[in-house]
C-alpha cells in the first residue's frame, strides 16, 4: 500500500495542526503560572505591609508574639491554596497534553489497522497461518498499548488523590499547631 501526495498532504497538515495545539496549550498553562505567581507575589507584598505596620504599632513583647503567633496558619493555608492552584494548572495542561496523545495515538491505531486489513486481503494464497499469527500479534500489541493507558490513567488518579489527601493533612496540622502556639501564649500572659 502506497500513500498518495494528498494522503501524504493530509497527515502533515494533522500533525501541523496537533503541534500547534499543543503549543498554544503550553503557553496557556504558562500564561496561567504567570497570573499565579504575580497574584501571590502581590498578595504577599500587601500583607507584608500590613504585617510590618502592625509590627511597628506592637506596645509589647507579648503582643509582637501575638502577632507573629497568628501569621502561621494564614500562612500556611496561603502555601496550601498555591501548592493546589499550581497542581491544577500542572494537571490540567498535562491532560491536555494526554488527551491529544491518545487522539493521536488512537488515529494511527486505525491507519495501522486499515494497513493490516488490506495487507491480509491482499495476502497471496497459503499465507492464512502467517497472516493468523500477525494479526494475533497486532491484537496483543493493541491490548498491551490499552492495558498501558489505564495504568497511567489509574496512577495520574492517585497521585491526585494523594496529593489533595496530603495538602489537607498539611493544613489540619497547621492549624492544630498555630491553636497550641496560641493557647502555649495566652497561658503565659
Amino acid at each position: 500500500m502506497t500513500l498518495t501526495q494528498e494522503q501524504l498532504l493530509a497527515s502533515h497538515k494533522a500533525n501541523l495542526e496537533t503541534l500547534f495545539g499543543l503549543t498554544n496549550k503550553a503557553f496557556e498553562g504558562v500564561e496561567k503560572l504567570v497570573e499565579l505567581n504575580v497574584a501571590a507575589s502581590r498578595a504577599a507584598l500587601n500583607e507584608a505591609s500590613t504585617h510590618a505596620q502592625a509590627v511597628l504599632s506592637a506596645k509589647d513583647v507579648q503582643q509582637l508574639l501575638a502577632l507573629q503567633a497568628s501569621q502561621f496558619q494564614p500562612l500556611a493555608e496561603k502555601a496550601v491554596a498555591y501548592s493546589r492552584h499550581l497542581y491544577d494548572i500542572a494537571s490540567g495542561t498535562g491532560a491536555e497534553f494526554g488527551k491529544a496523545f491518545e487522539s493521536q495515538a488512537a488515529e494511527m491505531q486505525r491507519n495501522f489497522s486499515n494497513f493490516v486489513d488490506t495487507a491480509v486481503k491482499n495476502a497471496p494464497a497459503g499465507t492464512e497461518n502467517s497472516v493468523a499469527v500477525f494479526k494475533s500479534a497486532v491484537s496483543a500489541a493493541n491490548n498491551a498499548f490499552e492495558s498501558v493507558q489505564k495504568a497511567v490513567k489509574q496512577a495520574s488518579d492517585a497521585a491526585e488523590a494523594n496529593f489533595t489527601a496530603m495538602a489537607n493533612n498539611a493544613s489540619r496540622q497547621t492549624a492544630t499547631a498555630v491553636a497550641a502556639a496560641q493557647a502555649t501564649q495566652g497561658g503565659k500572659r
